[in-house]
């Protein structure tokens, strides 16, 4: 099915009338090539072009197509009409110059296996003339000479007032339809259903987060556990794909995992990709929106308005909404690429599943937080130190099959937020976002399990969960600290959050104690009945308090907590606009 689902994608790309978003024809690949040497008719070199852009390490090379390149590891193997200055122009630039002459007759080599027809392309003649009779000796004088012979980078050839390389000459393309190797293995693809060339060993695909630079596979067979019975040694034919559907969905792919990307986001250790089933723009490109880190957080709630505005109005249904839509996480293993989650399904219940994840967030907050927080932010909130490092390998792959699939949220998700929340004594909007998330979904699925109703967005006065109650009586307590003693350095939720939250049996005696010093200490009378009354109205649900609080419990004690926290900011925002407004009219 992902095969299958990536193969159609490359078929769709591959005629997009934009030349931009276009994938390569089959056999052509896209890289990007800093140096291009050129050469006149006669095969004298004029110089070498540095297509490079940017400043410093972050010039950026321009792309190409060109010839797919092979694969290789410590093996002696040449692409086709570009490559390492190593293997195009035979330069030493490691102390192998052994190792080097091999390399640069490689290079040759495949230039001399072309057909006869590629080889009589006047680029292709320039090219052998340049080698006959200049070499690298040529170009030794050159401004850019230095830094090839340092850095060993990719180089290529053209001719001179040509707009195409020499490898994107059409002679040179022509030569490459016949890609199928003698002796190549025919048999049933499973992608196609076709009987058709077997591809043995697959393209490396690369961009995933943590894996080798050289990029990794996620079809192959090294091992003799892995292989079928007669397959010993013959790699891809243990899962037949025939060699043009090895090349669609390996370019396909590596197009959705490039860092240029807009249909990749990074969720936790797992790098993941979504693509329609349809040409989609808006949902391709705005799903990196709702769930990836943007610079501009505005125009990041925006778009995730106008998705959840388009679900409202019905935009989703219908043709549009019926198209599949494709989410798949990919995350390292040694020297292959695990599928971390899959996920297919119609775009309107995509949509519909969003909606649903925006509105389980959906919680009290300041004016500084943001109204959609992202999947990473998320995360990192519940994470030690804040910092993606400390996020638990698999949680954001988990949450993602979640969000998508509409089903309860991992047990670890709670947990990360829930700890914390005590091991820094702050219930943050984040963190409280994550666990009503959590709660609420695992309610919907367990409705029988519980008494407790599902968490609102806002101070729930008719909320009867005792752990609940018990986050609200602790958010008091402390309010009225705060208003006895103002400008503390710390206040009761430093020393006791912990304990209150989970054996609240062994501080809340202690702290109602402390209460009664705390409102003897206020000026304000009628502000100490009012933190009576609060009192009495949290604490008429409470029968006693219990000697410890599970998971769950502390996570809604945290809700209660920070409603009631938000509750007191929100009113004492509006108490103090109300003063200005009224000082304003006098």
């Amino acid at each position: 099915m992902i095969l299958q689902a990536l193969y159609d994608y490359y078929q769709r790309k591959a005629i997009d009338p934009d030349p931009a978003r276009r994938l390569p024809a089959f056999g052509l690949e896209d890289k990007e090539i800093p140096f291009i040497v050129e050469l006149t008719a006669e095969g004298r070199p004029l110089g070498i072009v540095d297509t490079r852009q940017g400043d410093g390490k972050k010039k950026q090379a321009r792309r190409y197509q060109v010839p797919k390149g092979v694969k290789r590891a410590v093996n002696i193997s040449a692409n086709l009409l570009w490559d390492t200055a190593e293997y195009a122009l035979g330069v030493d630039t490691r102390g192998k110059p052994e190792r080097v002459v091999e390399q640069h007759a490689a290079f040759r080599q495949r230039i001399a296996d072309l057909p006869d027809t590629a080889r009589q392309d006047s680029g292709i003649l320039a090219l052998e003339s340049f080698y006959a009779n200049f070499g690298q000796a040529a170009l030794a004088a050159d401004p850019a000479w230095p830094e090839i012979v340092e850095g060993n980078p990719v180089v290529t050839f053209r001719l001179h007032n040509d707009g195409d390389l020499i490898c994107q000459r059409p002679a040179v393309v022509a030569g490459l339809g016949n890609l199928v190797e003698d002796g190549a293995k025919q048999a049933f693809c499973l992608v196609t259903g076709q009987t058709t060339s077997i591809e043995r060993l697959h393209t490396a695909i690369k961009g995933v987060w943590g894996a080798q630079t050289a990029g990794a596979n996620i079809v192959s067979f090294n091992a003799r556990a892995y292989e079928s019975y007669g397959k010993t040694e013959l790699q891809g034919e243990n899962a037949p794909v025939g060699k043009f559907a090895a090349f669609a969905y390996t370019t396909a792919l590596n197009h959705l995992l490039d860092r240029n990307s807009r249909q990749r986001i990074q969720v936790g250790d797992a790098s993941t990709v979504f693509w329609a089933q349809k040409d989609d723009a808006e949902i391709e490109e705005g799903f990196a929106a709702i769930f990836g880190e943007r610079d501009d957080p505005d125009a990041r709630a925006e778009q995730v308005r106008a998705l959840l505005g388009a679900v409202q109005s019905g935009q989703f249904d219908g043709g549009r909404g019926d198209k599949l839509f494709y989410v798949l996480g990919l995350a390292p293993n040694a020297a292959r690429v695990s599928v971390r989650f899959w996920h297919a399904a119609p775009l309107h219940k995509i949509a519909c599943q969003i909606r649903q994840w925006f509105a389980d967030l959906k919680v009290a907050r300041s004016a500084k937080d943001p109204e959609y927080p992202s999947l990473f932010r998320l995360l990192a909130a519940c994470a030690q130190q804040g910092k993606a490092d400390n996020i638990p390998p698999n949680l954001g792959g988990d949450i993602m099959r979640a969000i998508l699939s509409g089903s309860p949220f991992p047990a670890t998700w709670l947990n990360a937020a829930v700890l914390r929340c005590r091991a820094e004594q702050n219930v943050t909007y984040l963190r409280a976002a994550a666990i009503k998330a959590s709660l609420n979904r695992l309610q919907r699925f367990q409705p029988n399990q519980s008494l407790d109703k599902e968490l609102s967005d806002m101070l729930d006065l008719e909320n009867t969960s005792p752990a609940y109650r018990l986050g609200r009586l602790f958010a008091a307590l402390e309010k009225i600290q705060e208003e006895a003693s103002p400008g503390l350095n710390a206040t009761i939720r430093e020393r006791y959050y912990g304990a209150a939250s989970s054996t609240p049996v062994a501080v809340f005696t202690t702290l109602l104690r402390l209460k009664n010093h705390h409102l003897a200490k206020l000026t304000n009378r009628g502000r100490a009945i009012n933190f009576e009354r609060l009192l009495g109205e949290i604490m008429g649900g409470l029968n006693d308090f219990p000697k410890h609080l599970s998971l769950p419990e502390q996570g809604r004690f945290a809700l209660g907590y920070y409603h009631q926290r938000q509750d007191f900011f929100s009113k004492s925002e509006s108490s103090q606009s109300m003063q200005s407004t009224q000082g304003e009219s006098k």
